[in-house]
């Protein structure tokens, strides 16, 4: 719908245009120092989130995740990239508490060019932040036509099977495929039923959490999405792993994948873990959170060559989607399918900005002094 020149979406939240919030992050991503080419590579891949509709990794965490965390010095803008050990096919990093977006898409490019060279480049970086939406990494290599696996750490949010007790972060575990068809195949999840960004979505928006998705310290469900916030930061709640509490509808499998994922981003690093990616210091002050990625790059044209590997992915992908439905169900999708078309509908619109991300993109324009004029205030 519109009113006026303003674009909305079916939320009634208005479109700002993508060259605009673009040119506004790298701005407001310099005043806080981050140099300009790292601001470039930081504002794309926030807005790649909000491409696929991913807003839980888009503009709803600009401020939060990275510019105040920046302004409380637990998070450096200059990001100082040292590479620790390097083989013809491996690639160990750390970051310095610097820019995670930053230091990932240095690794990336050094591991997609190995594996081109060998047929597989695998990095794993120590001492991060925050590295956005897993996704990008994993697709960054399949536009040279390469397999992208990534993952990582984060700050303890999980409980274990028959657990109360935040030990684990929500930890993707992310691949991405090459196919034939318009858009590739990617699978961009947490291993918990839901994440942090998730809840903090719908406190924005004031929304409670579906219940079964947080658990107290009291075993019981919560709902209440500021209450939980607060209660995952004391450590008085937890999110379920994927399948949920206990063992009955598997809640053991997601426990399991987001261990994995916890010891491939800290262990191929001799990184933190766990508790100790809290981000709370002994003495209750905010620190670096110190996270840990890891990437895989593997080349089809190693095995049986990439054309084939395309053909028999996307004949793969065409055959889910064909079988038969679920009565009442017009589709199926594959991952990166839906993705694929909230792109559509949103590349030449921008991106929907509700009221309490337009307040906080007023709030750092103003602070910084930056000119701009957002279409929402016309």
């Amino acid at each position: 719908m519109s009113k006026g020149d303003l674009i909305y979406d079916n939320q009634g939240r208005p479109y700002v245009p993508w060259k605009l919030i673009g040119d506004f992050m790298v701005d407001a991503f310099k005043a806080v120092g981050v140099p300009q080419e790292d601001a470039h590579i930081c504002a794309e891949v926030l807005m790649a989130s909000d491409r696929q509709g991913i807003e839980s990794h888009g503009c709803n965490r600009f401020k939060p995740i990275y510019i105040d965390r920046i302004n409380a010095g637990i998070q450096k803008p200059v990001t100082e990239y040292e590479v620790l050990k390097e083989t013809p096919t491996t690639l160990v990093v750390d970051a310095h508490d610097g820019m995670g977006m930053v230091a990932s898409h240095k690794a990336m490019k050094t591991i997609i060019e190995k594996a081109k060279a060998y047929g597989m480049g695998m990095a794993a970086i120590r001492n991060s932040t925050h590295y956005g939406i897993a996704g990008y990494w994993a697709t960054m290599a399949v536009q040279e036509g390469l397999i992208g696996i990534t993952g990582t750490n984060a700050r303890p949010s999980i409980a274990p099977t028959f657990g109360v007790e935040n030990m684990l972060g929500t930890n993707p575990l992310t691949v991405a495929f090459p196919t034939d068809e318009d858009f590739p195949f990617c699978i961009d999840c947490a291993t918990s039923i839901t994440q942090r960004g998730k809840i903090e979505y719908y406190a924005r928006n004031g929304k409670d959490t579906p219940s079964g998705l947080v658990i107290g310290r009291n075993g019981e469900a919560m709902t209440d999405s500021d209450e939980i916030l607060v209660a995952l930061t004391k450590g008085e709640a937890a999110l379920t792993p994927l399948g949920g509490i206990g063992e009955a509808t598997g809640g053991y499998k997601g426990y399991g994948y987001a261990t994995v994922v916890e010891i491939l981003s800290a262990a191929l690093q001799s990184g933190s873990y766990l508790k100790a990616l809290s981000g709370i210091a002994e003495d209750g002050s905010k620190e670096p959170y110190h996270l840990g990625h890891f990437f895989i790059v593997i080349d089809p044209e190693a095995f049986m060559g990439l054309e084939e590997f395309k053909k028999t992915t996307g004949d793969i992908l065409r055959k889910l989607r064909a079988s038969e439905k679920a009565p009442g169900q017009e589709r199926i999708f594959t991952a990166g399918e839906k993705e694929h078309l909230i792109w559509l509908e949103r590349k030449d619109k921008g991106v929907p900005v509700g009221e309490s991300v337009q307040k906080e993109l007023v709030e750092i324009r103003d602070k910084y002094n930056l000119d701009y004029v957002f279409p929402f205030e016309e």
